[in-house]
């Protein structure tokens, strides 16, 4: 499958949280996604600009706070994130992979 521009709207920015990276070690990633954008499309977008199989996606939106800037009331804006789940397999494999060989670090020190 090859990445098209609409996946590109699809798909905002990868988050990286404390709570995200806790949910990376169970094989999830999250994406700041389209407000618009329903699960087939995310799992469309992930799997064809990523190269990967997708398990399972979850969405969730979280409403904008009402802030004060310099005494004048504004609102930020809502944000729409989907928990894209891996099955564990692609999980440890992309591990090993991105894991510097012990051997050539030791040898640089």
């Amino acid at each position: 499958m090859s990445a098209k521009a609409e996946h590109y709207d699809v798909i905002r920015k990868p988050v990286i949280t404390e709570k995200t990276t806790m949910a990376s070690e169970n094989g999830a990633v999250v994406f700041e996604v389209a407000m618009s954008a329903n699960k087939p499309q995310i799992r469309e977008a992930v799997e064809a600009l990523f190269g990967v199989k997708v398990k399972a996606v979850n969405t969730t939106i979280t409403k904008g706070k009402v802030k004060r800037f310099r005494g004048q009331l504004g609102k930020r804006k809502d944000v729409k994130k989907a928990y894209v789940t891996l099955p564990l397999v692609i999980v440890v494999l992309t591990a090993l992979t991105f894991t510097p060989n012990r051997a050539s670090t030791a040898s640089r020190i």
